[in-house]
């Protein structure tokens, strides 16, 4: 299974710490890539400092018109968008999980109508306002099946080593 992130939107008085945790859960939770507009291209430079220290190959991509991006995806891709509006993820989950390619669509503000439109699901965590950080955490988690807990990722500098107290890294 493919899922690649679009962030939609940017609340300015959030800066940009809001985005770079969204495509830090997302890379750490199993989605090979995000797309992002109206953020400081230094999100880049992080993500490729997170791949180069903890492995991964996961891309970060700037976009101008995410209807562009919605376009190019929406043949091949099933499109989810979460919301607070939708279905709860428990009851669609399975269903989505069959599909090959997915891209989860995940805003800032408030999301043009064209979304929840194009969109395949209309995904809930939660009816209550809440984080679009924990939103696309629980919603990966859900897709995976906590599988992405065994991920590894390759090329890594350094590999963190589960431990009941204390920390042990491994440097490579």
């Amino acid at each position: 299974m493919k899922i690649e992130v679009l962030r939609i939107g940017q609340r300015v008085i959030r800066d940009d710490r809001v985005t770079t945790h969204v495509a830090l859960v997302a890379r750490a939770f199993g989605a090979s890539k995000i797309y992002m507009n109206e953020v400081d291209p230094e999100i880049e430079n992080t993500i490729k400092r997170m791949n180069k220290t903890w492995g991964g190959e996961f891309e970060v991509e700037f976009f101008e018109d995410w209807k562009k991006v919605l376009k190019s995806k929406i043949e091949e891709y099933k499109i989810v968008h979460l919301t607070m509006y939708g279905e709860k993820i428990d009851d669609v989950a399975k269903e989505i999980r069959k599909n090959q390619n997915i891209l989860i669509v995940v805003g800032a503000e408030k999301v043009p109508r064209t979304i929840y439109e194009k969109s395949d699901y209309n995904v809930s965590v939660s009816n209550q306002p809440h984080s679009e950080i924990s939103a696309l955490a629980i919603v990966l988690d859900r897709l995976h099946k906590g599988k992405q807990f065994d991920m590894k990722f390759d090329n890594s500098d350094r590999t963190i080593i589960p431990t009941k107290k204390g920390k042990k890294v491994v440097s490579k």
